[in-house]
């Protein structure tokens, strides 16, 4: 047996078909994980500074039937100006037929609870690939580590004689199957609870300025309100 039999292409190519199966598995799984990784790292950090920039906006002072109509209707918009689009197209929907506030603010925090659950479909998208490849890589490669492990018991069977030079590709290609598991699966659970945990504060951060946005119409809808009660 010499250096060349147990280097690990070597290994790989001459695995049995069920392990390569498993390998090959197993690189597809991790090729995705880091495609979803790259893109849903990317999509964060844009939306964090469209939050940014939109926050800077509303709080600037401008009026904000101005900042509605500075939105284009019919582009797609995301984040907080989502649902500040959503909330103010309902306030201004509402306010003519109507004279309930209470009518009026309910109808607002619906739309954009709607609204913020989009936003949640679009940022926790693909997550659950990489929850499903943190979870199922290990058993997966521990799949091809058993199998492996059982050809090593079949080899030895055959001959009369154990020696390591018998066991040791079936061994090595099982070892070799959990060591891919652990590479798809690691970046994976790392990754997923970066991504996670960075969703969540995001959608935290919208669903305060919906309270807040709201708070300013109750504010404005009171103050409509005792004016009309003064005169």
């Amino acid at each position: 047996m010499n250096d060349n039999t147990m280097s690990i292409p070597h290994l790989i190519m001459s695995a049995s078909t069920v392990v390569q199966l498993v390998m090959l598995l197993l690189v597809v799984g991790s090729i995705l994980s880091w495609v979803v990784i790259f893109q849903r790292t990317i999509a964060l950090r844009r939306a964090k500074q469209e939050y940014n920039q939109f926050e800077e906006s509303f709080w600037s002072g401008v009026d904000l039937n101005e900042l509605y109509r500075e939105i284009p209707a019919d582009d797609p918009h995301h984040g907080a100006e989502h649902i500040f689009q959503s909330g103010f197209r309902e306030f201004n929907r509402l306010m003519p037929k109507t004279r309930s506030a209470d009518t009026v603010l309910e109808g607002v925090q619906r739309s954009m609870r709607v609204a913020w659950s989009r936003e949640e479909d679009r940022l926790t998208q693909h997550l659950v690939f990489l929850a499903t490849v943190a979870s199922a890589s290990p058993y997966i490669g521990l799949f091809g580590t058993v199998w492996g492990i059982m050809g090593s018991f079949q080899a030895l069977s055959l001959t009369e004689q154990a020696t390591l030079a018998t066991v040791a590709p079936w061994i090595a290609e099982a070892l070799i199957a959990t060591a891919m598991g652990l590479f798809a699966a690691i970046p994976a659970v790392i990754f997923y609870n970066r991504l996670s945990n960075d969703v969540a504060r995001l959608l935290g951060k919208y669903e305060d300025f919906a309270e807040e946005f709201h708070a300013i119409l109750h504010r404005n809808l009171q103050g409509r309100d005792g004016k009309s009660s003064a005169s």
